[in-house]
């Protein structure tokens, strides 16, 4: 389970990234938050598994998913703990959510390469943990639940395929402030609504975010980078979703090779240099439009703009509309003499 790769930045948990600092105890985690709660207790939000009763304004809040530490953030919570994806930044915070984190002692850091830490979670003495942004099983949750109470994936969805809008406006009602995370809502989708504005030659164009997995993975309509794209003005390509069927992706056959003939598509790749070269020399792959008119974007996994692109949350959507929305432009307009702009914000070591 690596998602720290191109692939993975993808295959959510398929591949979760193993680095990250497991270490710290319940006495040396962050603390809970500033301000406190402006609605009333019990709250009970149904999930996957159930429904989970909040009884009273939760304290220590481990994240148990992958991004849930921002929807937090925003609403002024600093977790106890997190779940490390990728990036091995210290806390599991990544920069776009440092100003949030302020002085604030970072997160405890947790890690599910080989399952859940539960003893370690244990000794966090978590009086909620949420794990939206997962693929927590029944096994994991009956765990889990015995530790404290614990909010799964939504009932209905995939995996690993909560929107962010979804991601922190539960957030806000388990931890009691509903009406703050409606308006972060509210303030990022302007955001978004305007970059959409800003761009109408998206309208009418297909995009796709993909990376090397099995061949070439595409990420639809029920995962978040898939939804980025479409909220931008996008389409995805005609017949995606029908590959896709119950999972936020799919590995492309060979014949397929045509659902990557967009008007711009967005790689995440492990190394910029070399996959890019080699995705770009590929013959099924550089005969298409999408690369002879200069259409294609590669990111590099463990930059800061590819980890603010997989981790689609509150906080990092603002990076993305002012970083990732440019090289889209650039790209979607298929002139190959516009170049398309690289960002680079590599990772810190984790030490």
């Amino acid at each position: 389970m690596r998602l720290t790769s191109a692939i993975a930045a993808a295959a959510a948990v398929l591949l979760i990234g193993a680095c990250g600092n497991s270490g710290g105890s319940a006495e040396t985690a962050a603390p809970a938050a500033t301000g406190g709660a402006t609605d009333s207790f019990p709250v009970s939000i149904e999930h996957k598994y159930g429904t989970t009763e909040v009884k009273a304004e939760p304290k220590r809040i481990l994240v148990a998913g992958l991004t849930e530490q921002d929807s937090l953030l925003a609403l002024g919570i600093v977790p106890v703990a997190t779940t490390e994806w990728f990036g091995e930044y210290p806390g599991a915070i990544w920069p776009w959510a440092q100003d949030e984190l302020g002085a604030a002692e970072k997160p405890v850091v947790l890690t599910n390469t080989d399952g859940y830490q539960f003893e370690k979670i244990a000794a966090q003495r978590p009086d909620l943990i949420i794990g939206l942004y997962s693929g927590i099983t029944q096994a994991d949750y009956d765990t889990l639940s015995k530790i404290a109470p614990t909010i799964a994936q939504p009932k209905g969805g995939i995996d690993w395929g909560i929107s962010w809008q979804d991601n922190i406006r539960t957030v806000g009602k388990a931890v009691g402030r509903t009406a703050a995370a409606e308006k972060v809502v509210t303030d990022v989708e302007g955001k978004v609504a305007a970059a959409k504005a800003a761009n109408p030659q998206f309208a009418g164009q297909t995009a796709v975010v993909a990376a090397q997995y099995e061949g070439y993975y595409v990420y639809g309509s029920q995962d978040p980078r898939g939804r980025l794209l479409t909220d931008l003005g996008f389409s995805l390509p005609p017949g995606l979703d029908e590959l896709t069927g119950k999972e936020f992706g799919v590995s492309l056959s060979k014949e397929r090779t045509d659902l990557l003939d967009v008007g711009a598509i967005v790689w995440l790749v492990d190394k910029y240099d070399t996959e890019k070269t080699k995705i770009q020399a590929d013959p099924l792959y550089a005969k298409l439009k999408v690369k002879t008119e200069g259409r294609d974007i590669f990111l590099e996994t463990g930059e800061e703009l590819s980890g603010a692109t997989s981790f689609i949350s509150a906080l990092s959507l603002p990076y993305l509309i002012d970083n990732l929305v440019p090289q889209l432009a650039a790209a979607a307009d298929g002139d190959p003499a516009t170049p398309v702009v690289r960002v680079t914000n590599p990772a810190p070591s984790a030490s």
